[in-house]
C-alpha cells in the first residue's frame, strides 16, 4: 500500500502525497501565473458530500502562491471528516464559475484526489451511477470555456473508472481533461528529479494544446452569460476552534485548499502557443526539455 498505510492527508515532518504533487505542480506552473492569486476549494468531507465545496477561508480570499495553499492546507485538514459519496461535478462547476468571473481567462483546474467518483454496487453494467453522470456533464460544459482539468490520482485508487473518463468522454469543445496517476508514476523512480519532471510532464503535456483550442475555437476572454454561479460553503468546523485569520507568516488576502483542489490563473499567450516549448515548464525551447532544470 501506499504512503506506509498512514492517511493520505497525514500531516508530519515531511510531505504527504497530496503536498508533493502540489510541490512539484507549482515548480511548473507559477512562473506561468500571472498575479499569483490561486482560488482553492475542498470536498468530500462531511459538510460537501457529492453537492459542494468548500472555501478554506470565509469569502473565497485567494491564496498568494502556493506555499500558502500548502500552509493552509496543513492547517485545515485536521478539522476535516471524510465523507462520501464523491463527485467531481461541484468542483468542476466551481472552476467555471471563476472562469466566468475572470471574463474568460484561461484557467487550469488542478483535482488532487484519493479516490474515484462514486460508483454504487446497485449500478447496473453498462449504466452511469448519478455521480459519474454529473461528473462527466460536467466535464463536457466546461468544455465551452477556457479552462484545462488536470485530475491527479494519489494513493492505490482503484483509477479504472477515471482512464476511461479521460479516454471516452464525448461531446466536448475540446479535449480538456488529463487524469494522471501520482502513485503509479513516481512509485518506480528513486532519484528525486526524474521523480518529479516524470510527473510534471505527464501532468501537463496536454496544456499547450488545450490552451491553443481555447484561443481557435474563440473561448478566451469571452463571457459566457449564461453561467450559474456557484458559491462554495465556508471551511468546516468540528468541535474544536479553527483559526479563520491567515498564517501570521503571510500578509494580505488569503485563499481556500484543499487537497484536492487547486485552480491556476492564466499562462501567457507566448508561452503557450509555441510548440516547441519545454512541455515540463512550458517555458524554456522543447529541444532543451531535460537540459533546463528537469533532468
Amino acid at each position: 500500500m501506499s504512503f506506509n498505510h498512514r492517511s493520505l492527508h497525514h500531516i508530519g515532518h515531511g510531505q504527504n502525497p497530496y503536498e508533493q504533487a502540489i510541490t512539484i505542480i507549482e515548480r511548473s506552473l507559477s512562473a506561468l501565473d500571472e498575479d499569483n492569486l490561486i482560488p482553492c476549494y475542498g470536498f468530500g468531507d462531511a459538510s460537501t458530500h457529492d453537492q459542494d465545496v468548500f472555501s478554506f477561508y470565509p469569502e473565497e480570499i485567494f491564496c498568494e502562491g502556493f506555499e500558502e495553499v500548502l500552509a493552509r492546507y496543513r492547517e485545515i485538514v485536521p478539522q476535516l471528516r471524510l465523507a462520501g459519496p464523491t463527485s467531481f461535478a461541484p468542483i468542476i462547476e466551481m472552476a467555471m464559475t471563476i472562469v466566468e468571473q475572470s471574463g474568460g481567462q484561461y484557467h487550469v483546474l488542478l483535482i488532487i484526489a484519493d479516490g474515484q467518483v462514486t460508483r454504487s454496487v446497485d449500478t447496473q453494467p453498462g449504466l452511469l451511477s448519478p455521480q459519474e453522470q454529473n461528473t462527466i456533464d460536467a466535464i463536457v460544459k466546461a468544455s465551452e470555456f477556457p479552462l484545462s482539468i488536470v485530475l491527479v490520482g494519489v494513493g492505490d485508487g482503484p483509477w479504472d473508472m477515471m482512464r476511461e473518463f479521460d479516454d471516452n468522454i464525448p461531446a466536448r469543445a475540446f479535449d480538456n481533461f488529463q487524469f494522471v496517476n501520482f502513485t503509479e508514476i513516481t512509485s518506480n523512480i528513486m532519484n528525486p528529479s526524474r521523480k518529479q519532471a516524470k510527473f510534471a510532464l505527464s501532468a501537463l503535456m496536454e496544456i499547450p494544446s488545450q490552451y491553443k483550442a481555447t484561443i481557435e475555437l474563440g473561448l478566451l476572454g469571452r463571457r459566457k452569460g449564461d453561467t450559474t454561479e456557484r458559491v462554495p460553503l465556508p471551511p468546516p468546523i468540528y468541535g474544536t476552534p479553527n483559526p479563520y485569520s491567515r498564517t501570521s507568516s503571510f500578509q494580505q488576502n488569503v485563499s481556500p485548499y484543499s487537497g484536492y483542489h487547486t485552480s491556476a490563473t492564466a499562462p501567457s499567450l507566448s508561452s503557450l502557443d509555441n510548440h516547441q516549448v519545454c512541455p515540463i515548464c512550458l517555458v524554456n525551447p522543447k529541444d532543451m526539455a531535460f537540459g533546463c532544470g528537469h533532468q
